[in-house]
């Protein structure tokens, strides 16, 4: 059971999250109270707000992982600047204010205090309260009821309330991403499926590596993940696998290559592209009967098919113009159009689950870029370039885009992040090389 940290009642969005965290987590969380704690993204004179995250009382190791955690997110999604521990004027008590002028004092806009204890059963309870240092007011409060092993997890749901709070943009840090793990030299590598949490922890080998492994897809509905594998010797197939169960299954015709799954909103179909003699067309699979309904029919090779989030358009890759380049279609294949011009090729277009933007990879002389334009190829924008950068997929919330880039030599692929703005780019922890990365969608519910 848990009790809200205020009398307050929860405002809609926090009301929201409580509800798709009931699987897992129970809590209450105040209305905003006359705070006026906001950080606006964009903009040329744009700064990391300061913050800063106190040690969460009580239980020692726990509280001292739970609060390294929410600094970590804080810190790496770039919009925060986090007070090193050494500054710290106080270690602020949970159960009434702080010291609101020593955090001013040392520079702090935001404030957040915490508390780790058990109960008599060996459950968990996380507690958390966000303050306004500037106001003296507190934002935000929240309780959750779990069992130890989700600590880290508590710290993710903790990063997320005070990201959403603060900068008004949705929540991100309790997802995973899936990518292809590669190892050995590069003209022999071992490509296994892994996933792993946002920020690097709990890494997980999803594939042996009996089969080469790449282009895995999330599903946005389901705990799957659909990729291609492919034998020495045989052509790739498109497989999905279940993140629950571990069961594998093949998919598409044996007597054609299949390629670029991606699955539709609702997770009941998948879209991908299918070889026929010198050309490729994109073809629609229903999962349940496994009949596939053919969405374009030429003389063209088109590829990297993705839904858009509603379902009504698909964004695909194409050389039906003679150079790769994007296009947009309803989703039955009516009124295609291009969308993307420019210097260079463009393909491995990605609609934002917002809706509002695509981002693809454009190749052009000196390299490759990670760009995003509007569904209408107007306003688009190079997020970060260099000799190799591919393979975009964005986060739960839109407003990052992961890929791997490549720098040459004999080394291999690592994963990065830029935000739309291009303003924010961190790397993103793998074990070893890595590359084809996507992005699960929020946790919470699952």
């Amino acid at each position: 059971m848990t009790h809200s940290l205020s009398k307050r009642r929860p405002s809609a969005p926090v009301a929201l999250l409580l509800a798709l965290f009931a699987a897992l987590f129970v809590g209450l969380a105040p209305a905003p109270a006359r705070a006026q704690l906001q950080l606006r993204i964009g903009g040329g004179s744009f700064q990391p707000m300061p913050i800063a995250v106190a040690e969460f009382t009580g239980d020692p190791s726990l509280g001292g992982l739970v609060a390294s955690v929410v600094t970590n997110n804080l810190r790496r999604s770039g919009y925060f600047a986090p007070l090193d521990k050494a500054r710290f004027p106080e270690q602020p008590p949970f159960d009434a204010a702080p010291s609101f002028e020593k955090w001013r004092d040392a520079g702090v806009q935001g404030l957040v205090t915490g508390r780790v204890s058990r109960d008599g059963g060996g459950r968990l309870k996380v507690e958390f309260r966000l303050w306004d240092v500037t106001s003296g007011q507190q934002m935000t409060g929240q309780q959750y009821a779990t069992d130890p092993a989700n600590a880290r997890r508590t710290g993710h749901l903790i990063s997320d309330s005070v990201y959403t709070k603060i900068t008004g943009l949705g929540p991100w840090f309790d997802s995973r991403i899936a990518f292809v793990d590669e190892s050995g030299p590069k003209e022999n590598r071992r490509k296994r499926l892994m996933v792993m949490d946002q920020d690097g922890a709990n890494v997980r080998a999803l594939t042996s590596g009996d089969l080469s492994v790449v282009a895995p897809r999330y599903s946005p509905a389901t705990q799957d993940i659909a990729f291609m594998a492919q034998a020495t010797g045989h052509q790739p197939r498109v497989q999905v696998i279940n993140l629950e169960t571990g069961s594998r299954q093949n998919l598409g015709n044996v007597e054609s290559m299949s390629t670029s799954p991606r699955f539709s909103p609702d997770g009941r179909r998948l879209v991908m592209s299918v070889q026929q003699g010198g050309n490729a067309d994109i073809v629609s699979m229903d999962l349940a009967s496994k009949a596939q309904t053919p969405i374009t029919n030429g003389m063209a090779i088109d590829t990297s098919p993705t839904y858009s989030p509603d379902g009504s358009q698909i964004v695909f890759e194409s050389d039906r113009g003679g150079s790769q380049q994007i296009y947009v279609m309803g989703a039955d294949g009516s009124n295609p159009r291009r969308i993307s011009f420019g210097e260079g090729s463009a393909s491995q277009p990605a609609w934002s689950p917002r809706g509002d933007l695509i981002a693809f990879t454009r190749q052009r002389k000196g390299g490759f870029a990670i760009c995003v334009m509007k569904s209408d190829g107007t306003g688009e924008r190079v997020l970060t370039e260099g000799f190799h950068n591919e393979g975009p997929t964005f986060a739960p919330n839109g407003q990052y885009v992961l890929f791997f880039r490549d720098p040459g030599g004999q080394g291999g692929g690592k994963l990065y992040m830029v935000d739309v703005t291009g303003k924010v780019e961190q790397p993103v922890p793998t074990p070893s090389y890595a590359s084809d990365p996507t992005w699960s969608p929020l946790l919470a519910g699952r």
